[in-house]
């Protein structure tokens, strides 16, 4: 190699190394800081774009685990008056059963009314008492059936008993009921849903003194069929029965719970309580009285109905509380594998950057070493004029 002054090429290659491995060392370093193995893009520009991906998802998932740990809080509130309400009733009920009996003339019974009066008004101040985060939960919460539904209104010729939502979007449900084929179809022009009911049938008809369930899951309905001889129904199912009869899906405040993290509607948990007032239509308590002894044994009836509707309505509560209690079980399992993926991708393997580093560490130094001694070698061209 010739002897230059003008150009040290030893030099210049000392410092191209020496830069190259203090850039190397600054990574290592800035990897060892952080924690991270991708800070910037440009450390691994797919993983990137992969690591923020799982990070979204990560982040709606924990929401979700708090959304559904707040809904079961929620729930929990309702059902817990739920259980007052309950005992209130079967104290009504005592009452009832008390004044039914010839021993208490109709003076006793005005002190009996009294009490029962005062119960009466406690269900309805519970119910509208019952709130969380100011909202009501006792008087209708999510979506409701309207009363303008002719499957519930006709009752007496289409055999509904009951009809339960869970995640029906608000409209009008229209039933397609051809007869003799023993299906029955059921939708709202947007979302249809054909059943085959052939096995809940006896031949085209329920069964005599039974109930069957219709589960539209798809849609998000459930209707109950009586047969003859029912005691809560008026009229009794016959394959045919439902064609052209509606149902209709009234909005409500609250009610829907998001426990996904997407905007789709399986990642959302549909919740309604019905109007759980004495007066409200479900109890149906408003002309219940213990006034006369006729009154009293017409009350113990319908305060037997009034227990069973709250008992139904705690049911679907705890049904709904467990449900979210899987919710929130298959959430942190997804959350810790999809953060185990992200980690993969953006965490610092720290043996290897230790490593890393040691060794970057050790060639900065030697390259410094080196340029020192290419910048001396330049010197040596004056012995050559002395």
């Amino acid at each position: 190699m010739p002897f230059r002054v003008n150009n040290n090429i030893s030099a210049l290659n000392a410092r191209r190394v020496l830069n190259a491995n203090n850039r190397n060392l600054g990574i290592r370093l800035e990897r060892l800081a952080s924690g991270l193995r991708v800070n910037r893009a440009s450390d691994d520009a797919a993983g990137l774009a992969v690591r923020e991906g799982f990070r979204a998802e990560i982040s709606g998932l924990k929401m979700n685990v708090l959304n559904a740990e707040q809904a079961s809080n929620l729930l929990q509130v309702a059902e817990g008056s739920l259980n007052e309400v309950n005992a209130i009733l079967v104290r009504m009920r005592q009452l009832s059963v008390q004044s039914s009996s010839s021993t208490f003339n109709d003076q006793n019974r005005e002190a009996i009314q009294a009490e029962f009066t005062q119960l009466s008004n406690e269900i309805d101040r519970i119910a509208q008492a019952t709130t969380y985060n100011n909202q009501v939960l006792l008087t209708g919460y999510g979506n409701q059936v309207g009363d303008t539904s002719t499957s519930v209104t006709a009752s007496d010729t289409s055999g509904v008993t009951g009809i339960k939502i869970s995640g029906a979007e608000a409209g009008t449900y229209t039933f397609e009921d051809t007869g003799s084929d023993s299906e029955v179809t059921l939708g709202n022009g947007t979302v249809t849903q054909t059943i085959r009911i052939a096995t809940l049938l006896d031949g085209s008809d329920v069964a005599t003194g039974t109930q069957v369930v219709a589960n539209f899951d798809r849609v998000g309905i459930q209707v109950t069929l009586a047969g003859a001889s029912v005691s809560n129904a008026t009229g009794s199912y016959s394959d045919g029965d439902l064609d052209e009869q509606t149902i209709v899906v009234e909005s409500g405040t609250g009610g829907s719970f998001q426990v996904g993290p997407t905007d789709k509607a399986f990642n959302r948990i549909e919740v309604n309580v019905g109007d759980m007032r004495a007066s409200g239509e479900i109890l149906n308590l408003m002309t219940a009285s213990v006034a006369t002894i006729s009154s009293s044994r017409t009350t113990i009836t319908a305060l037997d109905q009034a227990i069973t509707a709250v008992s139904a309505q705690r049911g679907d509560l705890g049904a709904f509380q467990n449900r979210l209690g899987f919710t929130i079980a298959y959430s942190e399992n997804e959350i810790e594998n999809i953060q185990a993926s992200e980690a993969s991708i953006s965490d610092a393997d720290i043996a290897s950057e230790v490593t890393q580093f040691t060794r970057a560490q050790i060639l900065s130094q030697a390259a410094t070493a080196m340029l020192a001694q290419a910048n001396v070698m330049p010197q040596n061209a004056l012995a050559l004029l002395q």
